[in-house]
């Protein structure tokens, strides 16, 4: 219902329930604020936003007054603008004037506010309090002394991160935000606070000191560390990234980003960054030129082809690669036969025909809409921060949420209902969910008969029971169902992956839940849409590795940080007889390659990416290449050309995008599909480990080879990042005690590590994190492990 109000004398329709600040704000009438911010709760703890309302005596905090049919409004009235100033002159009082030393300088709302209503001189003679600063982390640097209590930092980590992290102590003047015990801030979405502070409180701590707004030269890019795709905007001096911050899409990332994706620009700036061609001679790396390097590439290629045949070569292919990228590759291995190419090197089940590339099953933006969530293999804060955050908004509102999961990972929201199994029994637990959905009372035989797994020895639970009796409420009723059921990554590297997905699907089927994926890279929808995937006689990843064929073409990987098996990965290639590895960073993990080839970060190239709703988007470089690096499309039409391969005679990166990339939206839909068509019945296969299941979950600040080499990232998860954790009656069992040293055994690897107890490990389960130096020897991350007791003076 909208009604009639005057602001100023203009007269404007809004909805009913609007503030006045929120009515003003779409008229595009400026209001002074600071507590008040349009995506959190209603403080009115500042006051700047008073407003002279008509038949009120006093003024009004525009952010917390709502709007009535025929209200008059004025923010120029003596009462208004007195009111404003009043409001100003007190916020200044204790507030320190260090502007020229603060990092908030030139971009701080209140040196804004207090030139507009401030007066140029204080009545305020006495000393100014002082507060001493928090160390909250190694990512955001505190100046407390300049803090206005607007609690924006306080609602936020509370309302979008999950967890109250901060909160104000102390009343009057003595009032201050704190952490807990001094404790740092641990939620993945705390650099927002950042943003959010309207004064220089709170400042990036990496980016301290580094440059003031104005020398800055901003440009428009996309984050490229997990599938949503938030629009970014970097901050470059002197042709490096050195300042990330959201750029605003409602529809996409609202007006926040991920920690991973604001402080991971410090790892294109590494000392570790590839600069020019290398080539390995007598087990030494010698710089060379391009012409020289791909001469020997293509050579050696070329010998191979000819003596052993197409099919020993194997092109794998990052999911962080952009669509261009994987097209080219496709383009090569398609023209010299070779038809071994794949992007999904952390999978291990390939059983499984698609009927197309997997995808979110909706958009983003309608996430927060559904009435029940049902997550399947997927630690939600972990694998998609942002989106977390939606599906936490729609849990507090009331939505339901319900997790069947291999380590029980806290979402920071309320569960229903949860199963935490040991890996090998999850889709024995999924089978459970669905036998008690077909024994629920109204349920017709007609409704399940595209059933097709084997559910006569499975036995339902209470726990299943109740999870099924809420996914087929609305159905049962004769409603439309409104449920969101998500696959997330830990699901998608599982050995019995083809399983659970199936087992998924008929879930849904049956209480006509929608069925998304949650991809796990940046580009793995766009990749599979490009069918950069092995062809009819082609190995995927995992047999590229087992089959150990005589020659290998990486593009940006780390062989042991990227792959499901370690182990696996790195005697494949060091058994090949010629591995080329196109590359950002030179990395020890690469060092049983023969040609390093510099390639370009995603700041310093243009391409394009298809998120996790099937959003195409492009971007292009912020900055100039690093040395001799170049774009990977560009070393792959290149590499093509001294092939003498024919059709590859692109200019530009938008070149490849309009030959192989057919788009009459801004969305694809034909090649996005979650369907499976389920043709035989399948058993739910049991097995049991030696001693433990490995649970070897890669950590978000691991993810990617940029992302390892963000320093302050890193310092962050120090002290957690090499440790494994076991349930205190496995503990027990053990004769350990918590910071005890173990032997983890896993085929023919051996490492030590510190242990811990952690309930939320299900017992039969060894938590021990991927994508690691520490755990880089090691073999399948959901494979069998053996674990002993280390006593003083053992071997490692």
């Amino acid at each position: 219902m909208k009604i009639t109000i005057e602001i100023d004398g203009k007269k404007i329709e809004v909805e009913k329930n609007t503030t006045i600040i929120a009515a003003a704000d779409k008229a595009g009438i400026p209001i002074p604020r600071f507590c008040y911010h349009k995506k959190l709760s209603i403080a009115a703890n500042c006051r700047m936003c008073l407003v002279d309302v008509e038949k009120f005596n006093n003024p009004k905090p525009a952010c917390a007054t709502l709007v009535a049919d025929g209200m008059k409004v004025s923010t120029q009235s003596k009462m208004a603008i007195e009111a404003q100033q009043s409001v100003m002159e007190f916020l200044l009082i204790n507030h320190p004037l260090d502007c020229p030393i603060c990092d908030q300088g030139g971009e701080c709302e209140l040196q804004d506010t207090a030139v507009a209503f401030g007066s140029g001189k204080t009545r305020y003679k006495e000393e100014k309090r002082v507060v001493f600063n928090k160390n909250i982390g190694p990512l955001i640097s505190t100046d407390m002394t300049r803090c206005i209590q607007c609690t924006r930092c306080v609602r936020f980590l509370q309302e979008v991160g999950g967890m109250m992290e901060l909160g104000m102590v102390g009343r009057g003047e003595h009032s201050e935000i704190t952490a807990y015990v001094d404790r740092s801030i641990q939620s993945e979405l705390s650099g927002n606070i950042i943003d959010l502070c309207p004064v220089g409180a709170l400042t990036s701590k990496p980016f301290r000191y580094k440059a003031r707004t104005w020398e800055l030269i901003r440009r428009p890019t996309l984050a490229h560390h997990d599938s949503l795709g938030s629009p970014l905007e970097a901050h470059i001096k002197q042709n490096k990234v050195i300042r990330m911050l959201p750029r605003e899409d409602e529809s996409i990332n609202e007006c926040w980003i991920s920690d991973r994706d604001r402080f991971s620009y410090e790892g294109l700036n590494s000392e570790d960054r590839l600069q020019v061609p290398m080539i390995k001679e007598k087990g030494q790396w010698k710089e060379s030129d391009w012409e020289t390097a791909l001469t020997i590439v293509s050579e050696k290629l070329k010998l191979l082809l000819n003596n052993e045949g197409p099919e020993e070569l194997g092109i794998l292919i990052s999911p962080q690669s952009s669509c261009e990228e994987g097209i080219l590759a496709k383009k090569i291995s398609t023209s010299i036969k070779s038809f071994n190419i794949d992007h999904r090197i952390r999978q291990s089940d390939f059983s499984m025909q698609h009927q197309g590339a997997h995808w979110l099953g909706n958009h983003i933006a309608s996430i927060g809409n559904f009435d029940q969530f049902f997550v399947i293999g997927s630690n939600l804060r972990n694998e998609q921060p942002l989106l977390t955050s939606r599906i936490r908004k729609a849990v507090n509102h009331g939505a339901k949420l319900f997790i069947v999961n291999p380590i029980d990972c806290d979402p920071l929201m309320t569960v229903t209902e949860k199963v935490i199994q040991t890996t090998h029994k999850l889709p024995q637990e999924l089978a459970k969910i669905l036998k008690s959905m077909t024994e629920l009372k109204g349920v017709l035989k007609k409704d399940i008969k595209f059933i097709k797994a084997d559910l006569e020895k499975i036995k339902s639970d209470k726990t299943s029971d109740a999870i099924a009796q809420h996914l087929m409420k609305n159905v049962l009723e004769g409603k439309k169902s409104n449920t969101s059921l998500l696959l997330g990554q830990l699901a998608e590297e599982h050995p019995d992956y083809s399983t659970i997905y199936k087992l998924a699907f008929e879930i849904s089927k049956l209480s006509q839940a929608s069925f998304g994926v949650l991809p796990s890279h940046l580009n793995s929808v766009g990749l599979e849409a490009a069918n950069v995937l092995p062809e009819k006689g082609g190995l995927n990843a995992r047999t590229m590795f087992e089959k150990k064929l005589k020659a290998y073409l990486l593009l940006n990987i780390e062989p042991q940080l990227d792959s499901s098996n370690a182990q696996l990965m790195k005697d494949a290639i060091t058994f090949s007889n010629f591995t080329v590895a196109l590359t950002s960073y030179q990395s020890k993990y690469l060092n049983d390659a023969d040609v390093l080839l510099p390639i370009s970060p995603f700041t310093e190239s243009s391409g394009t990416i298809i998120n996790m709703e099937g959003r195409v988007q492009s971007f292009t470089a912020v900055t100039q290449p690093l040395g001799q690096s170049r774009p990977a499309w560009k070393v792959l039409r290149v590499l093509a050309n001294h092939l003498g391969l024919d059709g590859f005679d692109y200019e530009s990166s938008l070149d490849v995008k309009n030959a192989h990339i057919k788009i009459k939206s801004q969305f694809i839909s034909k090649e996005l599909s979650n369907e499976i068509n389920i043709k035989n019945d399948y058993k739910i296969r049991l097995s049991k480990p030696k001693q433990f299941t490995r649970v070897g979950e890669i950590h978000q600040y691991r993810i990617d080879s940029i992302v390892r080499r963000a320093p302050s990232l890193q310092v962050a998860i120090q002290k957690t990042k090499a440790i494994a954790k076991l349930h205190p009656i496995e503990m027990k069992g053990l004769r350990l005690k918590t910071n005890d040293k173990i032997k983890v055994i896993q085929g023919s690897q051996s490492i030590s590590l510190i242990v811990i107890e952690d309930i939320g490990i299900p017992e039969g389960s060894i938590f021990i994190p991927s994508g690691i130096d520490e755990t880089a020897n090691l073999g399948d991350i959901w494979g069998d492990v053996t674990v002993k007791k280390m006593t003083s003076g053992s071997p490692s």
